[in-house]
């Protein structure tokens, strides 16, 4: 395999991991030393947090030829020292799963729904805000249902498979 090829594997891994950098990398160590890649987000963090570290040089220097703002090293270097390496990876933003349906909410809709005569979906989902101060969206609402759906076969199953037991 040529240069070229490992070259494009290396980006297409780093892509589909999450953690091919975006920011222009001006460090020196980056531009005169094959070893050091400025593709890589991991490895640019890391030289970023050595180099103020081990190097004592100052942060906004560092963080501006390393193509990231005072804030994100911060931020960095506050992941870093919560999780070591792993704190370095990329991750998704934002919550994660239903942070406003608790199982508490759920059940709340699950028992609605199961009347005899189920109320509007735009109803219910008023009802949710009345009762646990909440706003949820209706699609959040038919997506944990769809999960609750899912789950009920698969408890049913276990259920059967429990042998009652028997008293002498």
């Amino acid at each position: 395999m040529d240069k070229k090829q490992l070259v494009d594997t290396k980006e297409k891994a780093l892509r589909e991991s999450g953690a091919l950098n975006t920011h222009s990398v001006a460090d020196p160590l980056f531009q005169d030393n094959d070893f050091f890649d400025p593709r890589d987000l991991v490895q640019v963090k890391y030289e970023m947090l050595r180099k103020v570290h081990k190097e004592r040089q100052p942060i906004s220097h560092v963080a501006a030829s390393f193509g990231f703002s005072r804030p994100s090293f911060y931020q960095t270097m506050s992941d870093f020292k919560r999780e070591g390496i792993a704190g370095l990876l990329p991750r998704k933003r934002g919550p994660r799963g239903g942070h406003k349906l608790t199982h508490e909410v759920v059940e709340f809709i699950e028992k609605f729904l199961a009347m005899d005569k189920p109320m509007s979906i735009p109803a219910l989902l008023d009802e949710v805000e009345k009762r646990f101060g909440v706003r949820v969206h209706r699609r959040s609402l038919e997506r944990a249902r769809r999960r609750s759906e899912k789950k009920m076969p698969q408890i049913l199953q276990k259920a059967k498979r429990r042998k009652p037991k028997t008293m002498t």
